[in-house]
């Protein structure tokens, strides 16, 4: 189990590079891209999006590295940890680069933007080393082995 545990923790960091991109992407498109003579970062909207973006990102790579210094010290919750961290990471940082497919709009499906394939990579994280819900589990089987 324990090889699992840093597997689980290489594949949130993947998330969070694919995710860390994606966000440097989008500012720079949603810059570039004008929309009514202004840049799509002129809205509101689209900069509310980009703070939740850089937020998710930055509580995904504290529990990464969290996780990592846990196992690291052989610490008794180090695989819930683990699982927690695949879990927030993966889950949170696909919708970080959906949502950057999202603001590119149709631009963000052609192979020209790579936003298209971080998305599809930051998917399949998902499932590696244990589907989300697999971690579901784990996370509650060490919550409830407290009773």
């Amino acid at each position: 189990m324990h090889g699992l545990n840093g597997g689980r923790i290489n594949i949130a960091s993947c998330s969070l590079g694919a995710a860390q991109q994606c966000l440097e992407d989008v500012l720079q498109y949603t810059n570039d891209r004008k929309a009514f003579n202004q840049p799509l970062n002129a809205n509101q909207h689209v900069q509310f999006k980009l703070a939740e973006m850089a937020t998710e990102i930055t509580t995904a790579r504290l529990i990464v590295r969290q996780a990592a210094k846990s196992l690291d010290a052989k610490e008794p919750n180090a695989a819930a940890l683990c699982a927690m961290c695949k879990l927030y990471a993966t889950e949170r940082l696909f919708k970080v680069c959906d949502d950057a497919l999202q603001l590119h709009g149709g631009y963000g499906y052609l192979k020209s933007y790579p936003v298209q394939q971080f998305w599809r990579d930051s998917r399949v994280h998902r499932i590696l080393e244990g589907t989300s819900e697999v971690m579901h589990m784990l996370v509650a089987r060490d919550l409830l082995k407290h009773l």
